[in-house]
């Protein structure tokens, strides 16, 4: 048995009383630690580049904040055919490390030209790089999650998929801290190296993960999954509105998304009025992003597994519209900055710690072609469609005169259908697992 093996099949089993993974194999506990590497390496990468794209988008203007949502949503229908053509040709390795690294060149690229760019350059670099960013962040995640749903079934899912998540919580703590302790000493290029590096990390940590699930004893799922794909370019766009389970779970984003750019967006007019210059700008943002990653931590580490085991995915679903309705509802009343701070928190904190892990475990029920192409269509182009809608929806209500308050008053029922349909699409899911896994109920 190979030392990484033994490593963290050991600290599984001291862990096993706080998280609910009892019953882990050996052989699960080798793909839980590369694909639970493979989550940190990544958010820490991201929550890195996460603060400097924020200070940079506001360094433009927050009133531009808008054209930069409609820039990411052009940049998401130029991408899209071009992954889901390398899905197409490429086996899911390949277009891992194709995809990866096509993100770090580009990095490599920004870093050249912030440093050289003169102020004036800087402020639409800055703007290029919000988009790509915005564009990054979305697919690296999506093409993780696409790959370890492809690896676990449904039950081991719900026991393991909740610690795979505290791996991204620990990496976006790992670097929001990174970022906020460093601007200062080696700036942003500085921090942009380090995550290139960490993107090659990454890139590592699922060539290891692939090859530890090419030469599984046992048959987890399927033995053809080192192949392509196959398909059309466009299969992932049609089936998401053909299908109504598929269309619910883009639906489920879309709310999630529109949700949070409105409320992104407050919060970068806060970050604008409060902080003048952008080394302060970024270290409150990647403060926030600490502070989240903490309590989703520890919700993670006491909860997330057990609820998902206990509740099922239909009532862990149900919790992030159920807190974006009350905490929109507490603001129509009391918007100050700190609810504010707070509401933002707990839908982050909800949203990483349950609906994260709830949602992907949806895309076990579908086929294959699906968990790749129409989940990263969903991930990715429905996502920041909402961002778009609701990007240029807030700029018409400041512009309106409306407050935080007068909003939140329209972002309540919104949250409220959003429910429903939550509350609907989960009972789908429970129907389709109980008939695609019989023996498991």
């Amino acid at each position: 048995m190979s030392t990484d093996r033994i490593g963290f099949f050991r600290l599984i089993q001291a862990t096993r009383s706080t998280f609910n993974i009892t019953h882990v194999t050996t052989c699960e506990a080798r793909l839980l630690f590369w694909s639970w590497l493979y989550i940190s390496i990544l958010f820490i990468s991201y929550y890195i580049l996460r603060p400097i794209r924020d200070e940079l988008g506001v360094a433009g203007g927050v009133k531009n904040l808008p054209w930069l949502f409609t820039g990411t949503l052009l940049a998401m229908l130029l991408v899209n055919p071009l992954f889901a053509w390398l899905v197409k040709r490429c086996s899911r390795e390949q277009f891992i490390k194709l995809t990866y690294r096509f993100f770090s060149l580009h990095l490599l690229i920004f870093l050249a030209a912030l440093k050289f760019a003169s102020p004036e350059q800087n402020v639409w670099i800055g703007q290029i790089f919000f988009i790509w960013v915005s564009v990054f962040n979305l697919f690296v995640v999506s093409v993780f999650w696409s790959f370890v749903v492809d690896i676990f079934t449904a039950e081991q899912s719900k026991r393991l998929f909740g610690f795979l998540a505290t791996g991204a919580t620990l990496g976006g703590m790992a670097g929001s801290s990174l970022t906020s302790g460093l601007v200062d000493k080696i700036g942003q290029n500085g921090l942009l190296l380090i995550a290139m590096v960490l993107i090659e990390c990454a890139v590592f940590a699922s060539q290891r993960l692939a090859k530890a699930h090419n030469l599984q004893g046992i048959n987890f799922t399927h033995s053809h999954k080192q192949q392509p794909i196959g398909g059309g370019i466009f299969t992932g766009v049609a089936h998401t509105f053909r299908s109504p389970y598929l269309f619910s779970i883009a639906l489920f984003i879309f709310f999630y998304s529109t949700t949070s750019t409105i409320l992104y967006f407050h919060q970068a007019s806060i970050a604008e009025s409060v902080f003048i210059d952008r080394n302060s700008r970024t270290a409150f943002f990647a403060n926030i992003d600490f502070w989240v990653s903490v309590f989703t931590l520890l919700f993670q580490l006491l909860l997330t597994s057990r609820i998902l085991g206990w509740l099922g995915v239909a009532f862990t679903l149900c919790a992030l519209p159920l807190i974006s309705a009350l905490g929109f509802a507490a603001l129509i009343s009391h918007s100050s900055v700190t609810l504010f701070i707070a509401v933002q928190v707990a839908r982050r904190v909800s949203n990483y710690a349950l609906a994260r892990p709830a949602r992907e475990i949806l895309f076990i029920s579908v086929s294959r072609e699906d968990r790749y192409k129409t989940k990263h269509f969903i991930d990715t182009f429905v996502y920041r469609a909402g961002d778009q809608l609701a990007s240029w929806t807030y700029a018409g209500f400041i512009a309106a005169g409306l407050s935080l308050s007068g909003i939140a008053i329209v972002a309540v029922p919104f949250s409220c259908l959003w429910l429903g349909m939550s509350i609907w699409l989960g009972r789908k899911h429970e129907k389709y697992a109980v008939i695609n896994n019989p023996e498991q109920h």
